[in-house]
């Protein structure tokens, strides 16, 4: 009998092979990554700021400069930020109108101000952002939703930027699905 430390069934060789995660990613994942995280502090931060506007009235450009000093944006794709600002206070109210089709019993004056502001950059996403997937445009909305808004939003959440994004992008949701 041996006092190996090698496992039944396998060889000693096989422990020096690299697995998949242990690989560092190559230049172009490294890229989309840094700018998967800039982006989800732009819309962390695009929802603090639509909720300040909710309760203040304060225009984006206000809102902006008031983050630049208040807010620590170092590794914040701003001008995300400013167009996701930006876009729902110039948009609300088309957001408004897109996101009541899909409401069953709610309107938008029911939800919560986070719930609100991540429904509109959601849907402001959808409609104007081709270039991100809807899929990361709903869980992005959904995380969100999960950790600042209200118990259970974050099902709603999903539930209607699904709806919105059968809507505007149609053709993108049905390759997805077959």
């Amino acid at each position: 009998m041996s006092n190996s430390a090698t496992p039944p069934n396998s060889s000693p060789s096989s422990k020096s092979k690299v697995s998949g995660a242990d690989k560092k990613p190559n230049a172009e994942q490294a890229k989309r990554r840094k700018l998967a995280s800039e982006r989800h502090k732009a819309r962390h931060f695009a929802m603090q700021g639509l909720y300040q506007w909710h309760h203040t009235a304060t225009l984006a450009h206000e809102i902006e400069a008031q983050f630049r000093v208040d807010h620590n944006m170092k590794g914040t794709d701003f001008e995300y930020f400013r167009e996701l600002l930006t876009g729902v206070q110039r948009n609300w109210g088309d957001l408004d109108e897109l996101l009541e089709l899909h409401a069953d019993d709610r309107t938008m004056s029911e939800c919560d101000p986070i719930t609100r502001a991540l429904m509109r950059i959601g849907t402001y996403e959808l409609k104007n952002r081709i270039d991100v997937p809807y899929k990361v445009v709903i869980n992005e909305a959904v995380n969100l939703a999960k950790k600042f808004g209200p118990e259970d939003s974050h099902k709603f959440v999903n539930g209607m930027l699904d709806k919105v994004a059968q809507q505007l992008r149609a053709l993108e949701v049905g390759a997805q699905k077959k």
